[in-house]
């Protein structure tokens, strides 16, 4: 049997039928095994013994048995079929609830905050589906990582747009951190009292400070910053040290430094903080859970929530874009 091998045409119907014959010893006892024709055995082995070279199988009137090489090939055979069903275990896995991944985008404060609490009653209910979170520095990068497929689930301030699916989970009010010798009576500062005090806040192109910019915009004032930082614990470090004031979102700025005061703004603003997925994404079962998981959690009022103004007056509602 000389000539090239022609590998690619081995098909694991044709090793399927090698091991059930090395297993049950005869081409009869392996057809009713496979559920199929003694005929149909027998064109697999001929066809594959064409397609290696070599004898695989020693025929007789007492049976089937293996040849030097056919043991060898079997072995290998035997590991390509386990092998096989392991992937099919992978695949069952990711469809149902006893595996598969969630993989979220998150920016620092919800997975510094919020989402620990979100895993531990998760994990609670589906243990054996692991979860990999990925912090990123603005919503941008969050909504890209979607869209790229990088990411099943992610939580963002911005109003998204119709490729997203996104819903409310909570929302963060903004107070004013003052220096600790800051001399500004009451729960409240006032518009005059504020622009006492240098302000320092995130770099122009960061969301926060657009939202910041366009609230103070809406109300017809133009306080420009004395420092830009990026970073929200470098910021309150400032605060701390007496460099300034700053404008933050009560979870971006925790913890706080006990020297640090805190004042609610002249109107209330808040950012909204929501759960994205990509509209048309094909998500698994495991996604589909977690999703519910915060469902729940966030209707039974479990998330993380900044305490909230008494001031009758509704707080601001700013909606930023990066577009």
């Amino acid at each position: 049997m000389g000539g090239h091998m022609k590998l690619d045409n081995v098909k694991l119907s044709q090793l399927r039928a090698l091991v059930a014959i090395a297993q049950h010893g005869n081409f009869s006892e392996a057809a009713l095994h496979l559920e199929v024709s003694q005929s149909a055995i027998s064109h697999a082995i001929a066809t594959l013994e064409t397609e290696l070279g070599v004898i695989v199988l020693s025929r007789g009137r007492h049976g089937a048995f293996l040849t030097p090489v056919g043991e060898r090939i079997v072995t290998i055979a035997r590991q390509m079929l386990y092998l096989l069903e392991s992937v099919g275990k992978e695949a069952e896995l990711a469809k149902g609830l006893q595996g598969g991944q969630v993989r979220v985008a998150s920016f620092r404060s919800v997975a510094t905050h919020v989402l620990p609490c979100v895993i531990v009653e998760f994990r609670r209910r589906y243990p054996a589906i692991a979860i990999t979170v990925t912090e990123y520095s603005g919503d941008d990068g969050i909504e890209e990582a979607l869209r790229r497929g990088q990411a099943d689930v992610g939580f963002t301030c911005i109003s998204t747009s119709d490729e997203f699916e996104a819903w409310e989970i909570l929302r963060d009010e903004y107070f004013v951190l003052l220096p600790p010798d800051a001399d500004v009576p009451g729960e409240s500062i006032s518009w005059d009292d504020l622009k006492q005090y240098p302000l320092i806040l995130p770099p122009d192109n960061d969301y926060c400070a657009i939202l910041i910019y366009t609230y103070l915009s809406k109300l017809g004032h133009n306080l420009e910053a004395a420092y830009r930082i990026k970073e929200d614990s470098t910021l309150v470090g400032m605060v701390a040290q007496g460099l300034g004031a700053t404008i933050i979102a009560r979870l971006a700025a925790e913890p706080l430094p006990s020297n640090v005061q805190i004042r609610r703004l002249p109107v209330p603003l808040e950012r909204v903080i929501r759960v994205a997925t990509l509209a048309r994404a094909l998500h698994s079962p495991a996604v589909f859970a977690f999703l519910e998981t915060l469902k729940q959690m966030t209707e039974a009022g479990q998330l993380k929530q900044a305490p909230r103004s008494n001031d009758p007056q509704e707080s601001l509602k700013i909606e930023a874009s990066w577009n």
